[in-house]
C-alpha cells in the first residue's frame, strides 16, 4: 500500500464523540470537513460513544446538523453495548430497571428486553447511564434493586464529560452513588472494556480501524485492550502532560491536533542517537529530566519528547516535574 497520508491504512475509523467531533452541541472546528473527506474517500465511520444518554437516531441528527456524514446505522452506543452485555446474561423479556434516558431504553427493547422504573417490577437486572436530570428516586430504585439480587450493569465508568462549559461529571461519577450504597460494583460495558470495541467490531465489520479519542483512560486504553491502533487528539480532555506521563495501556500509536491530521503525512520519530526526533525537534533522557530542543511545530517536539519520556518509563508513568519544564519552555514557545 501506498501510504501518503495518516488514514491511508485503515478502513475504518472508530470515533469518540464527546471532545473529538464536537462539544455539547457545537462540532469541533474542522471536524465535519475531516469526516466528510474521509467518508468520500471510502472509509466507514462509526461513532463509538460512551454517551448513553440519547438514540442512535438523535446522535446521527446530531451529527448531520453539524455537517458530518452520519446515519443511525453509524452510531454504536454504550447502551448497546451494554444491552447485549444484559441480554446475554437474562431471560427474553426480562425486566431491567433502567437509570438513564432513552438512549439505555430504547438499546434494551432492542434486545427483547423490558426497561422499568421501580424495583417493585421484578427487575433482574439495573443498567445505569448518564441522562440530564437523573433523579435521586431513580437511584434509589436502582439502589433497592441491586440490594436485591440484581444484575448492575454500568453504560460506562467515565468520571467526567467534557462540555463547552466544561468537564461535568460522568456516568462513572453518578454510578458511585448505588455502588457505595450497595457495596457492588457494576460491570462496565463502556469503554476501555471490551463489550463496546466487540459491539463496533460487529455492527461495522472492520479489518483495519483507526480508533479515535480525546481520552486516555477510555478511548487510548480500549484500543490498546482491544489490540488496534489509536489516535489522540488534543481537543478534548487530554492535556500534553497528560499524554507525557501516560502508562503504557494508555500511549497512543498518533497524537495530533484534531482530526485534519487524518489527511496529511504523518511525521516519523525516529531514533536519534541516545534519543528521539520528530522533524525539527530531538528529546532526550538526561539525569532523570526530560530534554527537549528544537524548533518548528510544537507538536512536533511533543511526540518526540512522548517517545523518548515513554522508553525512559518503560512499564511505569514519568513523574511530572520530570517533564513540565519542557511544556512551560520549550513546547509553548517553539524553541529551546
Amino acid at each position: 500500500m501506498d501510504i501518503k497520508t495518516l488514514i491511508d491504512p485503515y478502513d475504518t475509523l472508530l470515533l469518540d464523540l464527546d471532545g473529538v467531533v464536537y462539544l455539547g452541541r457545537d462540532a469541533v472546528p474542522g471536524a465535519p470537513e475531516s469526516l466528510r473527506e474521509a467518508a468520500g474517500r471510502g472509509v466507514r465511520l462509526a461513532y463509538v460513544t460512551n454517551n448513553a444518554s440519547r438514540t442512535p437516531g438523535a446522535i446521527a441528527e446530531h451529527l448531520s446538523a453539524l455537517g458530518a456524514p452520519a446515519t443511525p446505522e453509524d452510531v454504536v452506543t454504550s447502551a448497546q453495548a451494554a444491552a447485549r452485555l444484559v441480554a446475554e446474561r437474562v431471560a427474553p423479556g426480562a425486566a431491567v430497571l433502567t437509570v438513564g434516558g432513552m438512549g439505555l431504553r430504547s438499546a434494551l427493547r432492542a434486545h427483547g428486553l423490558r426497561p422499568v422504573s421501580t424495583a417493585m417490577e421484578g427487575a433482574v437486572a439495573v443498567v445505569q447511564g448518564i441522562a440530564p436530570g437523573l433523579s435521586y428516586g431513580l437511584l434509589s430504585e436502582g439502589t433497592l434493586a441491586v440490594r436485591q439480587g440484581a444484575l448492575f450493569v454500568a453504560a460506562n465508568a467515565d468520571s467526567t464529560m467534557p462540555t463547552s462549559r466544561g468537564e461535568l461529571p460522568g456516568n462513572g461519577a453518578m454510578t458511585r452513588v448505588i455502588a457505595t450504597a450497595t457495596g457492588v460494583e457494576p460491570i462496565v460495558a463502556g469503554k476501555p472494556e471490551p463489550p463496546l470495541h466487540r459491539e463496533s467490531m460487529l455492527r461495522t465489520g472492520s479489518r483495519r480501524p483507526l480508533v479515535v479519542g480525546d481520552r486516555l483512560d477510555t478511548d487510548i486504553e480500549g484500543a490498546t485492550n482491544a489490540g488496534v491502533d489509536s489516535l489522540l487528539v488534543l481537543t478534548g480532555v487530554a492535556t500534553p502532560l497528560d499524554l507525557l506521563t501516560a502508562g503504557p495501556r494508555h500511549r497512543p500509536t498518533y497524537v495530533a491536533a484534531d482530526l485534519s491530521a487524518l489527511h496529511r503525512p504523518y511525521p516519523q520519530v525516529r531514533r536519534d542517537g541516545e534519543g528521539w526526533a520528530c522533524a525539527g525537534w530531538s528529546a532526550r533522557w538526561e539525569e532523570g529530566r526530560l530534554r527537549l530542543e528544537g524548533r518548528g511545530d510544537p507538536l512536533d517536539g511533543l511526540r518526540a519528547a512522548a517517545a523518548a519520556t515513554w522508553e525512559a518509563a518503560g512499564e511505569g508513568q514519568a513523574d511530572e516535574d520530570a517533564v513540565k519544564a519542557v511544556l512551560v519552555s520549550s513546547l509553548s514557545g517553539g524553541t529551546s
